[in-house]
């Protein structure tokens, strides 16, 4: 019994270094050619790079943005404030704090429609990570503006009513459910300024804001998600570097004649 044991054993070892003879070889070549594929892939044009920079998107903001700072100051459209807050709020006798909420209703529908299977341009966390970079840019806009500023309000209440906050965020929003649903259909992102409109319309009514407040924070809002989405390859790159790797796989089929087998070939 040992002698077979012995011939058997020999038998194996001597097929076993055939296929290792004769399939290393050809597995190390399919990994050297899944190398320069690979490489091919990396010399080409990242897709996370940023599109052309194009100017027309940034029209209407700076031209929301440019009146109502010239509002500030021109005696003309001082007096049009006057009379467009006199034409909303002549005959509204009680506030609708409706703005409160609608404000933010753009950029929720963003995660409702996904939540409903409608995928947008982006992922969860891409698009949260775009979201939040274009309210923090609203948010230091607006505070800061106001800080600098001092406008008294309407109802006279208080001295920081340039530009509107409310109206920043639901514009911005607004851009959000553009830029994410356009693709998909026009009429998403018609509705998130619809929307957002009417969220700087209750400003007014609620005698909160000025309509150069509102023109302003609806220039700042459209703006930021603007420059949120041309930031968001660099902050992707910054935050998630490990993301953008490459990882390839082959499952490499072998035959010598003799024997027929496969051999998983992995490159990181």
């Amino acid at each position: 019994m040992y002698p077979i044991i012995f011939f058997f054993l020999i038998g194996f070892a001597v097929n076993a270094q055939e296929i290792i003879n004769d399939t290393v070889p050809e597995i190390v070549n399919r990994i050297q050619t899944e190398e320069s594929d690979v490489q091919k892939l990396s010399s080409q044009p990242d897709s996370l790079s940023p599109p052309n920079f194009n100017y027309k998107p940034l029209i209407i903001p700076a031209v929301l943005i440019g009146y109502g700072v010239i509002g500030m100051e021109s005696d003309w459209l001082k007096g049009f404030n006057s009379d467009i807050k006199n034409e909303v709020t002549e005959d509204i006798d009680e506030k609708i704090t409706i703005d409160d909420f609608s404000q933010y209703a753009p950029a929720v529908s963003v995660y409702a429609l996904n939540g409903l299977g409608i995928k947008g341009k982006h992922n969860l966390r891409d698009r949260s990570l775009i979201m939040a970079s274009s309210y923090l840019m609203v948010s230091a806009s607006v505070l800061g503006l106001k800080s600098l500023t001092h406008i008294e309000r309407p109802d006279g209440t208080s001295n920081n009513s340039f530009p509107s906050g409310h109206t920043g965020t639901a514009f911005a929003g607004a851009a959000f459910l553009w830029q994410e649903y356009k693709d998909e259909s026009v009429w998403y992102g018609i509705a998130g300024y619809a929307v957002a409109s009417g969220t700087g319309i209750f400003r007014m009514v609620n005698n909160r804001h000025w309509l150069t407040d509102v023109a302003t924070g609806a220039g700042i809002g459209i703006l930021s998600t603007k420059v949120a989405y041309w930031m968001y390859p660099y902050m992707k790159r910054k935050l998630f570097p490990g993301s953008s790797n490459k990882v390839s796989s082959m499952v490499s089929p072998f035959y010598n004649g003799k024997q027929i087998g496969c051999g998983l070939v992995v490159h990181f």
